[in-house]
């Protein structure tokens, strides 16, 4: 073997020993035991969750003001924009969908205002658009608006008509729950999605409450492991933290959520928007956009629509990317790729311009000083070649370069 095939395995190696956590929890959630498949193996043979799913939510630029024009207007311009070309196939409801009451049957009752035609034409529609409905509840009395029933107690009655409707991916939140511990409220629901005749996505959301990452892996297809985000730089940086040191429990089939997107939403810079993005791709997030599409201006399409940054977040190898360098406000985050390859993102985090640099040990590249790196700069699109050694940037204050690193 020639010393670069030998160092490119060596950095594999080292990002396949960083992650031998995720790899053994994976391997365990897989595992076949009592003479039967445990739940978490059932999701997997569901085939959901095989990356980050991509698509969209209604919370974070609507709240509770939707209704069934908003959200067939928003699956159209899903597939005219070109983002579900690119990737993102969900339309997911959030809360304030429903009724307050449920019928005499215990039943769901879509809000007649705002769904007149109900859930399952929106869902016919949606589908006939090459797209995917998602819906909204709580592992509560009450969801989080107060405007709707919960679904505690309900669990398999409403998995059951979720199905019926032709949902595809159920948000199931945390309000009003009785103080009862989510391991125990959760794993209820996700027995019951399995049984409703259905493939439907489960991402739980109790807020990070539990350390889900440690027990959420074997029930859910993504879980929270943060509060709600805020469209502003404080609360995005906060949360990615916040996620990061959870990032060896994900994988295939389940991964860390540190909430939906705000790029689009008017609330931080385009390079803050950009590192958001590049961020939450690098650390296999799912990228739920939360703005209006409708609506979305040059610059937010070109952000959500970067098909280089989005290949790194749906890459097969499904590992998730973290942070490994930290000089004060100049960090450094980086994962490995399937084919031998490492995203790296160099990020300024201070308020003033400067330069951030990785080396090749940072981010668990142990190459010798001739071997030959191509970086592919996924925001300018290009290739620089050859680099030996280290990677830097001179950066603007809160902006980001990302690139994908390929030993030669």
């Amino acid at each position: 073997m020639d010393t670069s095939a030998s160092a490119t395995m060596a950095a594999l190696c080292f990002f396949l020993i960083l992650n031998a956590e995720a790899a053994a929890a994976v391997r365990h959630g897989q595992k076949i035991t009592g003479g039967g498949r445990n739940i978490r193996r059932n999701l997997i043979d569901n085939g959901l969750g095989r990356a980050p799913p991509m698509g969209w939510n209604s919370w974070n630029h609507f709240g509770c003001n939707i209704q069934e024009k908003l959200i067939r207007e928003t699956a159209d311009a899903m597939v005219t924009s070109g983002l579900a070309a690119l990737g993102y196939q969900y339309i997911n409801l959030d809360d304030c969908w429903a009724e307050l009451n449920r019928d005499s049957k215990g039943n769901f009752v879509p809000k007649a205002s705002a769904f007149p035609a109900g859930i399952k034409a929106l869902a016919d529609y949606v589908h006939a658009k090459g797209l995917k409905l998602g819906i909204y509840s709580d592992a509560g009395t009450q969801t989080c608006s107060k405007t709707m029933p919960g679904s505690l107690g309900h669990e398999e009655q409403d998995a059951k008509t979720f199905a019926s409707w032709g949902v595809d991916y159920l948000k199931y939140d945390n309000c009003f729950n009785t103080g009862t511990s989510p391991k125990e409220r959760y794993p209820i629901m996700s027995k019951a999605l399995l049984n409703s005749g259905r493939p439907i996505f489960f991402s739980l959301c109790e807020w990070g409450r539990e350390d889900p990452a440690t027990w959420a892996p074997k029930i859910g297809n993504s879980w929270r492991t943060t509060g709600d985000i805020k469209d502003n730089w404080n609360s995005m940086t906060s949360l990615a933290d916040q996620n990061d040191k959870w990032a060896s429990y994900a994988g295939p089939g389940g991964y860390n959520d540190p909430d939906m997107l705000e790029v689009g939403n008017g609330g931080m810079t385009t390079e803050e928007y950009r590192a958001h993005f590049s961020i939450w791709a690098l650390a296999k997030a799912p990228l739920l956009i939360g703005c209006d599409i409708r609506a979305m201006d040059k610059i937010t399409f070109e952000i959500l629509g970067n098909k280089e940054v989005i290949a790194v977040n749906q890459d097969k190898l499904g590992v998730q990317g973290k942070k490994v360098k930290k000089e004060g406000d100049l960090e450094v985050w980086a994962g490995p790729l399937s084919g031998n390859r490492v995203a790296v993102v160099l990020w300024n985090r201070g308020s003033s311009k400067a330069t951030v640099t990785a080396n090749w040990s940072d981010i668990g590249l142990k190459l010798n000083h001739s071997t030959v790196v191509n970086a592919r700069d996924l925001w300018q699109h290009k290739t620089i070649l050859p680099i030996n050694g280290q990677i830097a940037a001179n950066l603007e204050s809160h902006a980001c370069k990302m690139f994908v690193l390929t030993p030669q």
